[in-house]
């Protein structure tokens, strides 16, 4: 199909005629690159830089550049460029635009993949801003920039020049032009030993040469902060591998190149889509059977491999590092397995090892299919629990570098792998079982039963408690399927987070889960009530001058709407007295209403169960006497109110409790949620305020309160910079002032003072000096904020 360049003459009639001839020159490249659709953009893009009115030269560099951009990774990030250079131009020089553009093409072909080219483009925008006399120098440098550093490496090295020269052009100047030595020291120290992009020709030649078929590999970045790369993986048939290596090494044993680390990867994953014909179920697993299944699989692949081609087993046996005394947590016999499953000539005596070793053998004739690797995993993973070691599928991973996650072969059906993780290496399947309606009526409720009952009955067809009448049946209208066993965790919800460092947001960064609060005994909420006996009763009177509404008159006023009779007696009574009147006789009507929605936002971190100096209760149960005595005080008053809770284990499972919704009555089932809740894990408080920001949404108050109740900063097991939480958090606080939530946040930290009122504002936060006054503090705040 041949494309006309005068079927585009009204993209093109603003361009000059030396532009028009420029693109004369390029459109057989073009048209050999771009499709019809990607033509339309092509063209669309030069006429809009065009539009920038900043020269012929830029237009031409983009009429030459984009289709070796295209050529090199796709034609669907030509949009994204010119995006970029568009949202550059206000904020920096066309010469700077013009020699990104001429610098594109470099960096697409030594990065090699779409999506790491456009984490290029997005990182030059903020960089501009950081270090705007930098950029220019680090392009024509490039090249040279991109023959020793991963994209990761190259941010890391541009943003250290930044902040150390922020307000010293020169040397900034001097950095980004590989001209300091500390601009070269930096460059050594994030130099990668061997690039993707380097060697990805001879890796694919070497796949076609074990597997005779063809293999596609994409790069990954990995991870900016950790400065490591992501681990191989397979995902519709691509290999997906990190974007570098460095050379692996081991004490006292020679070196492997980061050529052969590739070779080993590739092999590795090339032999897990040869040999898999069929997926792995994983339903009715928890993730120390899957771990273990995983092992075994890799196992059965690699002894496939190795009949066929020997010389792999030496390749891959190099990388493994484990020895018989790591024996500190599973991950260490899982690394010990993989080894012994391997390698003939590691000796290990461990009795585990001996029987998954055993069970591999007699499993020789059945390595064809992948039913083996389930039923030896199974096995071995039942025998595992005699150590009674824990297992925690974050941390216990396997260590050897060339081996992928495996995500590959699972076929995830019914499988919840957070309600998995959750239940740990003993968790009990909990088996529903369908029944009719005489046979729940006959049996006899078994009231404690919480998450770890084995068996909960089922009906077929809905059936709701007769108690169900109207709004006073504290279910709220559920079911019996509804009410009984494990309630599924919430679908995720997913929020981005600010980094400070960038400048930028990590967009879908945290999710956030809501799971079910668990009852807890209902004599302690009483318990509280009558031992603050005395300032529920002290309360009394403020919480009634704060009930008042409807029409209230306003005297003693200039202008009003009407004559206030007794002020102008007063008035003419003055006048005939001789003595100056007071002219403020009118009045007016007013409406008072209150039209407040307060949620109460409770940390739930481990700290808080911590004893509070010198008392015998902790931090957790002073925080649940304070909002008994707030909930009493606001439902007494009338305003809806909602109180949750929130605990964090990395940005992936930010778990969010709600213990009072703004529907619900203040009644014996939030009491009894309120009464159960514990301390556990982390605070990643921004994901969570801009959860409660969300229910606050909902709300149709005029005014909406958030009321933060926390015992420390920000924090959470995955973050190591302690100011990168702190700035989300306060970034979290103005997102959700845009929707009119108002947030205070009342800390129980003695040194709070340092960050707190950064993050919330100079007016907008109390700390608490003597914690035991907490359960008094809190309803007199309530009444203040909502005057």
């Amino acid at each position: 199909m041949s494309f006309n360049l005068a079927d585009y003459a009204e993209l093109l009639e603003d361009l000059s005629p030396h532009s028009q001839d420029a693109l004369r020159a390029n459109w057989h490249e073009a048209t050999r690159v771009f499709s019809p659709r990607g033509l339309d953009n092509y063209l669309k893009g030069a006429a809009a830089i065009r539009g920038l009115g900043k020269g012929d030269s830029l237009v031409e560099t983009w009429i030459e550049e984009a289709p070796m951009v295209a050529k090199e990774v796709g034609e669907d990030v030509v949009g994204d460029l010119a995006t970029a250079s568009l949202e550059l131009a206000s904020r920096t020089s066309g010469t700077v635009i013009e020699l990104l553009l001429a610098t594109s093409a470099v960096a697409a072909n030594r990065l090699g993949d779409a999506e790491l080219f456009i984490k290029y483009l997005r990182f030059i925008n903020p960089l501009i801003a950081q270090a705007p006399r930098g950029v220019r120098p680090m392009l024509n440098k490039l090249e040279v920039l991109f023959q020793h550093l991963t994209l990761g490496g190259l941010r890391r090295w541009a943003l250290w020049g930044a902040h150390a020269h922020r307000t010293n052009y020169e040397e900034q100047i001097k950095y980004f032009s590989l001209d300091s030595r500390e601009s070269l020291a930096m460059l050594q120290k994030e130099r990668k030993g061997t690039l993707l992009v380097d060697v990805q020709r001879r890796i694919n030649m070497y796949l076609r040469a074990l597997w005779a078929r063809d293999f596609f590999m994409r790069p990954t970045s990995g991870d900016f902060e950790s400065r490591e790369g992501y681990r191989p993986y397979i995902e519709d048939y691509l290999l997906h591998v990190p974007d570098a290596f460095d050379d692996f090494t081991v004490e006292g044993q020679e070196p492997v190149s980061g050529l052969e680390l590739y070779r080993a990867t590739a092999a590795h994953c090339g032999a897990h889509v040869v040999e898999t014909k069929l997926p792995i179920s994983a339903e009715a697993l928890n993730p120390m059977q899957m771990a273990v299944i995983s092992v075994i699989e890799d196992a059965r692949v690699e002894a496939l491999s190795i009949r066929r081609f020997p010389g792999l087993k030496q390749l891959w046996s190099r990388l493994h590092t484990a020895t018989p005394e790591m024996n500190g947590s599973m991950g260490d016999y899982l690394n010990r397995l993989a080894r012994a499953l391997l390698d003939d000539s590691y000796q290990d005596s461990d009795p585990w090892i001996v029987e998954g070793r055993t069970l591999f053998a007699l499993a020789a004739d059945r390595l064809d299919s992948n039913l083996s690797s389930w039923d030896i995993g199974v096995q071995l993973a039942h025998s595992f629990g005699r150590k009674r070691m824990p297992f925690n599928p974050r941390t216990d991973l396997l260590s050897a570098p060339y081996r992928d996650d495996n995500r590959y072969f699972w076929a995830f059906e019914e499988f919840d792998f957070n309600k998995a993780a959750g239940a740990g290496y003993e968790s009990v399947k909990q088996v529903r079982k369908y029944v009719n309606v005489m046979e729940m009526a006959n049996e006899i409720d078994v009231e404690t039963a919480g998450d770890d009952a084995e068996e909960i009955w089922v009906l077929g067809t809905e059936l709701f408690p007769y108690e169900n009448i109207g709004d006073q049946y504290p279910g709220g209208g559920k079911s019996f399927n509804e009410l009984e066993g494990k309630e599924p965790v919430s679908d995720p919800f997913h929020y981005s987070e600010w980094d400070y460092q960038i400048q930028l947001e990590r967009p879908a960064w945290a999710t956030v889960l809501e799971k079910r609060a668990k009852s807890g005994d209902l004599a302690i909420i009483d318990a509280i009530t009558a031992q603050y006996k005395r300032e529920i009763h002290r309360m009394k009177f403020l919480l009634d001058a704060m009930q008042p509404q409807g029409v209230q008159r306003i005297r003693r006023l200039e202008d009003g709407d009407e004559v206030d009779i007794n002020a102008a007696i007063a008035s003419l009574t003055d006048i005939r007295l001789g003595n100056q009147p007071d002219p403020r006789i009118m009045m007016r009507s007013v409406r008072k209403t209150r039209d407040f929605s307060i949620l109460v936002l409770l940390d739930l971190s481990e700290s808080t169960n911590e004893k509070v100096q010198d008392q015998e209760y902790s931090v957790r149960e002073l925080t649940q006497q304070a909002c008994v005595l707030l909930a009493d005080a606001i439902n007494k008053v009338g305003d809806p109110f909602a109180i949750h809770g929130f605990c964090s284990d990395g940005r992936h499972d930010v778990e969010y409790y709600r213990y009072k919704d703004f529907d619900q009555h203040w009644d014996e089932v939030p009491k009894a949620k309120l009464a159960g809740m514990t301390g556990q894990l982390s605070t990643r408080m921004g994901a969570a305020i801009r959860h409660a920001g969300h229910h606050l949404k909902l709300q149709r108050s005029a005014k909406k309160l958030l009321i933060v109740i926390t015992d420390g900063e920000p924090a959470d097991v995955d973050v190591r910079d302690p100011q990168y939480l702190r700035y989300d958090t306060k970034k979290a606080v103005e997102e959700v002032a845009k929707f009119g939530v108002t947030t205070y946040c009342m800390s129980l930290d003695p040194r709070a003072d340092n960050y707190v009122s950064r993050i919330f504002g100079q007016k907008n936060y109390m700390v608490v000096d003597h914690v035991q006054r907490l359960p008094e503090k809190l309803p007199l705040l309530y009444a203040g904020l909502t005057r």
